[in-house]
Parts: C-alpha cells; sequence; structure tokens
C-alpha cells in the first residue's frame, strides 16, 4: 500500500474514532438529561383526590396548590424525587447503616457503628404506633416519591456514575431521615462525653471546676439570670497540662470543634414596622450540594371557607412537614439547643453470671440482635447488637457502657410538628413545639398579633436529679441516675413576650435560672455570638423591618476575637520584635490589615484567630491526643467549648502553677504562640502578607459524588468564593460549615418575606436550578421567600 493510502485510512479511522467519541458523548449528556425533573405537562397520579398543580418560578422553587393536605404531601413527594432522590437514599442509608451497599467496604466502620442504634427496627415500631392519620400521610408522601423516581426518564445520574438502582422508597425510610437529623444535631455528645470523662479522671475536682466551667461572661440568657461566679483557680495544673503530642497537629485541624452556628430570634410587634412579629432564622449545617433544604410554598383549603398558605423549608426524605416557615399567622424558626440528651452509662459484667450485665437497675441479660450489612462488590457483614435497657453496649476503653440517648425512646418521633400548620397564635405554636418529635431545639414564634415566645421543641429526658455530673459518662455505682422517660409537656420551660421586646437563640446557655436543669448542658456554645446577636437586635430600634431583621445575621464584626488581637499586640511589644523580623511583621500586619470584621481580605483577622488557636495548641494539643484515643471527635474544645474563657483567665492571673513545661513566664507562652503561627504559614508556602482570612476561609462544598470521584469536582462543586464570616459572630461561615439558609418573615406579610441558600432548588448539575441563588447567598443580597410568577407548571391528576 502506498504511503498516500496509508496518510488516508489513518485519517478515516482518526475521523471515525472521534465521531464514535462525540456520539458516546452525546449518548451520556442525553441520558444524564434524561433524569432531570419534568417542570411541565400533565401526570396522572392514581392516589390523588383531585388535581395539583406544581408551578416553579426562575428559581424552580414550586408552589403547590391543591384540594387537601394529603394530596400535597402526594405531590411535594414527587418532586422531591425528582429533584433530590440520591440526597434522600443518604439520609435514610446514614441512619439505617446502609451506606456500603452504594459506595463498598469503605462505607462498613460508619455503617457498623449507625447499626449500633438498629434505626430501622425502630422505625417499623413507631411506625406501627402512628395515629391512623398519620400513617396516611406518610403513606401518601411515600406513594409520591415512588411515581416521581418511576417518572424520570433515567435513574438519577449519581446511580448512573456508581453503577447502582435506586431502591423504592419506605414508610420508614421517612423517619430514618429524622434520625439523620438526631445523629448531625446531637452525635457529638457520645465523643463529648468520652471527652470529659478523660478529664474526670486525669484532673482533681478543683481542677475540673477551673477547666469546664458552666457559663462565662458572654452567654446571654434569655431569663436575664447572671453567669455564677468562676470557679477558684487551683494553684498547680494537671499533670497533662501542656504536653507535646507525638505528631502535633497543625493549627487548621484543630478549628473543627470551633465551627458551632445557628441564629434565631424574632422582633416583637411593639418594636415593628408593621404591629406584627418578624421572625429570623439561619440553621447553621455542614454544607454540601444539593442544600439540606428545598424551599416551596403550598395551598390548600383551610376548612374554615378559606385557603391555608404555607412557606419554608421542607427536608426531602423526611415526612412532607415545613420545618421552619410561616402559615400566614404564625411564623417559626429553629436553632440546635445543645441540651444533655445522651448519657454513656457503665455496665459490669461477672463470670459467675454469663451472658448478663449489671446496670444501674441491677442485673439483666442483653438482647442480641444481629445486623447483616449488605456490601457492594464484596460479601455481606454480620453484626451482633447487644441491648440493654439503657441501650445499645459498646465497649470504648476497657469499658462498657450502654448508650441511653433520647433518640432511642419510642416516643422521640412523631407527627406532631404538621400541627404547626394550624397554629394561630404563640401560645399555640408553644404548646404544639413540646409535644414535637423533632431532635430537641430551640423554638422561637412569633404571631400575626406582634406576640413572640420561645421554648424547646422536641422530646426531653426526664432528669429525677438533674445535675452537672450528668454530662460526664456515668461510673458503675455512681450515685447520679441517668434520665428515666420523657418530660411533660406542661414542664417545657419558656419565655413569652419580655420586656425588650426580642427573643434570640444561638446554640449558647438559654436559662441560667431553675429552668436550666431541665435541658442540662449537652456542649452550649461559647456565648460570644449569642450575646452580640442580642445587642446588635437592641440596636435595630424601635420600628424595623424584614430587611432590618435580615442583616442582622450578616454580621461578622470580630468583637470576640478583637480581644485576642490586643493580647497579641500587647506581647508583641519593642523587646520582642528586636532582632525578630518575622515577629515584626507579623505585629504590622496584626495591626494594619484590620478593619474590625471577619473580612475576607483581613490578614490581621487571621493572624488575631491562630494566636488563639495556636495557645489552644500549646496547652491542650497533648490532651487531645489522649482523648482521640477514645474517639476521633473527641477533643478539649468539644469537652468544653467555653475553652477560650479559660485560656483568658490564666493570661490575666498568669498564675506560675499553670505554665506549661518549658516555659518560665505566660509572655514566653504568648511569644511562643506568635511563632508557631508564623512556622504554620510557613510550613504552608504561604507568605504572612497573603495570609488573608478568604485565602483559609474559601468555599470548598461539593455534592458527595465529588467524594467519591474527585475529578467531577469542578462540575459537581461551588466555586473557591472567599467567604466573610467566621465562629463567634452571627455570620458563621466556614469552608464546609454555614447558613444553611437565612430567613426572614413577619407572619401575614410573606410578600415581604426575604431569603438565601447556599445552593439551588435542584441535585443535579444540568438543572438551570443547581446552583440558583448560591452568589446572593455569599455576597448576602436576600431574594424574596415567596415563589415569584410562574415558569414552568406541572399538573398532577387522579385517574379516571
Amino acid at each position: 500500500m502506498r504511503p498516500r493510502s496509508w496518510k488516508t485510512w489513518t485519517r478515516r479511522l482518526v475521523l471515525v474514532l472521534l465521531t464514535l467519541a462525540l456520539f458516546a458523548a452525546l449518548g451520556a449528556w442525553l441520558l444524564l438529561r434524561a433524569s432531570l425533573a419534568q417542570l411541565d405537562g400533565k401526570r396522572t397520579a392514581a392516589a390523588l383526590a383531585a388535581p395539583v398543580t406544581i408551578a416553579r418560578d426562575v428559581a424552580g422553587v414550586p408552589s403547590i396548590s391543591g384540594a387537601n393536605r394529603l394530596d400535597l404531601a402526594y405531590a411535594t413527594g414527587f418532586v422531591h424525587a425528582q429533584e433530590r432522590y440520591f440526597q434522600m437514599d443518604l439520609l435514610r442509608r446514614t441512619a439505617g447503616g446502609e451506606l456500603a451497599e452504594l459506595f463498598g467496604p469503605r462505607a462498613l466502620p460508619l455503617d457498623r457503628a449507625r447499626r449500633l442504634h438498629r434505626f430501622r427496627a425502630r422505625a417499623a415500631r413507631v411506625l406501627a404506633a402512628l395515629p391512623g392519620a398519620d400513617r396516611a400521610f406518610i403513606d401518601r408522601y411515600v406513594a409520591g416519591v415512588n411515581h416521581g423516581l418511576d417518572a424520570l426518564g433515567a435513574r438519577p445520574f449519581e446511580y448512573l456514575l456508581t453503577g447502582t438502582m435506586p431502591a423504592p422508597w419506605r414508610a420508614e425510610d421517612s423517619l430514618l431521615a429524622v434520625w439523620a437529623m438526631f445523629i448531625d444535631l446531637q452525635g457529638s455528645q457520645e465523643p463529648r462525653e468520652l471527652a470529659r470523662g478523660w478529664l474526670r479522671s486525669h484532673s482533681d475536682a478543683a481542677q475540673l471546676a477551673f477547666l469546664l466551667p458552666q457559663a462565662s461572661r458572654w452567654d446571654a440568657p434569655l431569663d436575664g439570670m447572671a453567669a455564677p461566679p468562676d470557679a477558684p483557680l487551683p494553684a498547680s495544673a494537671p499533670g497533662w497540662w501542656g504536653s507535646v503530642p507525638a505528631r502535633p497537629a497543625p493549627i487548621a485541624m484543630l478549628e473543627r470543634g470551633d465551627m458551632v452556628g445557628s441564629n434565631n430570634y424574632a422582633i416583637a410587634g411593639s418594636r415593628s414596622a408593621t404591629g406584627a412579629a418578624i421572625v429570623a432564622d439561619d440553621m447553621h449545617l455542614g454544607l454540601q450540594l444539593p442544600n439540606i433544604w428545598y424551599r416551596l410554598a403550598l395551598r390548600y383549603p383551610d376548612g374554615q371557607g378559606g385557603t391555608l398558605r404555607l412557606v419554608g423549608v421542607t427536608l426531602p426524605g423526611a415526612p412532607p412537614l415545613v420545618i421552619a416557615g410561616s402559615n400566614g399567622n404564625v411564623a417559626w424558626g429553629f436553632t440546635n439547643s445543645y441540651g444533655d440528651y445522651l448519657d454513656l452509662v457503665e455496665v459490669q459484667f461477672d463470670p459467675r453470671r454469663p451472658g448478663e450485665v449489671r446496670t444501674p437497675k441491677g442485673w439483666e441479660r442483653p438482647a442480641e440482635h444481629v445486623e447483616t450489612i449488605a456490601v457492594k462488590g464484596g460479601p455481606a457483614q454480620r453484626l451482633v447488637v447487644r441491648e440493654s435497657g439503657f441501650g445499645p453496649l459498646r465497649e470504648v476503653g476497657g469499658k462498657s457502657w450502654a448508650l441511653h440517648w433520647v433518640a432511642h425512646d419510642p416516643g422521640a418521633l412523631n407527627l406532631n410538628h404538621l400541627r404547626l400548620e394550624q397554629a394561630r397564635t404563640v401560645e399555640a405554636a408553644l404548646a404544639i413545639a413540646a409535644i414535637d418529635g423533632i431532635p430537641a431545639q430551640n423554638f422561637i414564634a412569633g404571631d400575626a398579633a406582634g406576640n413572640i415566645g420561645w421554648t424547646i421543641a422536641g422530646r426531653l429526658p426526664r432528669r429525677d436529679s438533674p445535675g452537672s455530673e450528668a454530662s460526664f459518662p456515668l461510673q458503675a455505682g455512681a450515685a447520679h441516675p441517668t434520665w428515666n422517660g420523657l418530660l411533660a409537656p406542661e414542664q417545657y420551660p419558656r419565655v413569652v413576650n419580655p420586656p425588650d421586646g426580642q427573643l434570640s437563640s444561638a446554640n449558647s446557655r438559654q436559662l441560667l435560672g431553675s429552668g436550666s436543669a431541665l435541658l442540662g448542658d449537652g456542649g452550649f456554645d461559647l456565648g460570644a455570638r449569642s450575646s452580640q446577636l442580642r445587642d446588635r437586635l437592641r440596636r435595630l430600634g424601635p420600628r424595623t423591618d424584614e430587611a432590618g431583621a435580615f442583616a442582622v445575621a450578616l454580621d461578622d464584626r470580630a468583637l470576640f476575637i478583637a480581644g485576642w488581637r490586643e493580647r497579641a499586640l500587647g506581647v508583641l511589644d519593642k523587646a520582642s520584635v528586636a532582632q525578630q523580623p518575622r515577629r515584626a511583621v507579623f505585629r504590622r500586619l496584626l495591626a494594619t490589615s484590620w478593619n474590625g470584621r471577619a473580612d475576607v481580605e483581613s490578614v490581621g483577622y487571621r493572624l488575631a484567630r491562630d494566636f488563639m488557636w495556636a495557645l489552644h495548641d500549646l496547652l491542650f494539643a497533648g490532651a487531645n491526643a489522649h482523648m482521640a484515643a477514645l474517639d476521633p471527635k473527641a477533643t478539649m474544645a468539644l469537652a468544653n467549648p467555653r475553652w477560650p474563657a479559660v485560656l483568658a483567665r490564666l493570661l490575666d492571673e498568669q498564675p506560675a502553677g499553670w505554665l506549661p513545661p518549658g516555659q518560665r513566664s505566660w509572655r514566653e507562652v504568648q511569644l511562643a504562640a506568635v511563632d508557631r503561627v508564623i512556622a504554620e504559614l510557613e510550613r504552608e508556602g504561604v507568605p504572612i502578607e497573603k495570609a488573608t482570612w478568604g485565602a483559609r476561609n474559601t468555599a470548598a462544598f461539593a455534592h458527595p459524588i465529588a467524594l467519591a470521584m474527585p475529578a467531577l469536582k469542578a462540575w459537581l462543586g461551588v466555586p473557591p468564593d472567599q467567604l466573610a464570616g467566621d465562629a463567634h459572630m452571627p455570620r458563621v461561615a466556614g469552608p464546609k460549615f454555614g447558613q444553611s439558609e437565612r430567613m426572614t418573615v413577619s407572619p401575614g406579610r410573606e410578600e415581604a418575606g426575604l431569603y438565601n441558600m447556599p445552593g439551588g432548588q435542584s441535585g443535579h448539575p444540568l438543572s438551570p436550578y443547581f446552583l440558583h441563588g448560591h452568589a446572593d447567598w455569599v455576597r448576602g443580597r436576600p431574594l424574596p421567600l415567596l415563589p415569584g410568577p410562574a415558569r414552568h407548571t406541572l399538573t398532577l391528576a387522579p385517574a379516571r
């Protein structure tokens, strides 16, 4: 064959291969598009009693209208499945311990930990006990979910990429989605108790009281009570104080325990421009795509000749309730309450009583349950769970413990939240909150008449002898008992219409009076954010509106870190920077690159923050290494979020008996912290002049599939936006943690309501709604809460 022929055939072969590649790419693209939600047209649904319309606006937010609430539950299930099925699947699998079925053996450690709770078996029992109307409500939602899944042109894209098939939705799966939130919101309480138990075992009583204060000067309790006096400062520190771990962690790793957030506040009608209350809520959670919440509006007859309109957020997979929002008469929102809802109860064994354990109630024979874990690409795994009357048993640190968690109580879950849709007053809403079957939350509500109120929503454990000892592991033979049953609704603490016309909660102590014992301490935040939020609300004046209230959630003033900046500037005097050019640059930037905010351009903010954390590292890193042997999440910051108050007091009083080994003065300790920050930046290769807060605090959240397939992160993640805000201020922001929504609404004035969330309505990257609104969330630009004019309309009609 002549050379020219070879060239001709080579070109033809390349052309054929390129054509095949183009067709393959086109086929893949068309297959992915086939899994997009249906936005227009008509579908028949046998389970419906009357037609339902789903009208989506330019952001893809649906307004769902129907003749009754059951039909709307069906339609909500339909849109949830079409837009978010994989997210729903992860929620049920997270709680049920079924992730290995999707992701293979690497998910087995997490599945084993979750199977200990046997939430799927508990879900079956809760379903069997539900009132008939509530069971019908869940069943109608389940039918809508499976219809929405089946109506897609192809299985959701995540299953195409992982080579798996989506399993149908079941009624118990919706309860598992709620238990997934228990895990998210209360899952840190077990490692917290382990950390506190380690501290108790390695400190004397006086040292422990100093290291674990129950309150701080920053607290802003709703009952107006003053914080108790500080515990005396012991003469000497515990033996572990200031020890150096074998492998010190970088400063950035120590920030995990610092990310706590959520703000919820209400302004009474006496201080609003219209006389109606204003309620604002920004629930902070770990961030990913799609966003955890799905926003919608619902319309259906109220049974009294009118139409009830609901607007707010739902949790795809959970029963289709408006989690936070407004019904036109009452608006409500939440923050995590951080009460003490889990006890580790030590159990004992005796070889003379095989198969039995000794609990605080005596000897018993635990029930044994065999859990079978399906594993993708491997054989199923068998796990035996032993469960006592106090909960499932596990071994940690050479001891056996029963996990006595309120989430295991049969009364922990119910559908009473649905009653909020019909609440007309704050009093009615507070009464419903006390019987709500959700993880215990701070609940703040306001009504159209201008009333505001706070209580706890969700079931609380009843402690016959409440006290601080409950926040430690309960050792065998201890006199302090664990909780016993659930608190009666009429015993719930509440605050209604305070004289200053405002209420706010931000994860810190809500009460310092008698009501605080009902909640216990499950890891309250320091309180700096709470007091800043309270004081910022007071500055709004007598006639504020929704825009003024919304702006409070964007407050990024660094009032807390400013004190640590002043300490660093104070120690960096002429003597300390002489012949120390790196310290001199540190001081210059600390003084000049500072505007009093957690600003993305500020170097001074980052240096001051890292200075505080470097001090933490110098004093607590050794203890953290020991605690991590019990649980990777167990840290001093988790055991005591008020640790900055402990450090501040040491620096103020400078006790010689608490100097860490090798340090001759507290001045040397602080200079060592400065040098540690400088060394850390050099290790990271970051010039100190370019070490802005934004360079550290850059958005990095994505779709979970990007974790398994990093090459897809650019397609499935958010842009690397630099984020203003941080812990200990209302605008809490981290690379993968922050305000999962911002909502401000006055009941009866929903048209003026404002909203943001970090991701769009759809979980599909080819949808125009995947990242819709993200840029507005980054910049704090509020959007209307209510859906706008319809751009797409889908009708679900009953079969003839």
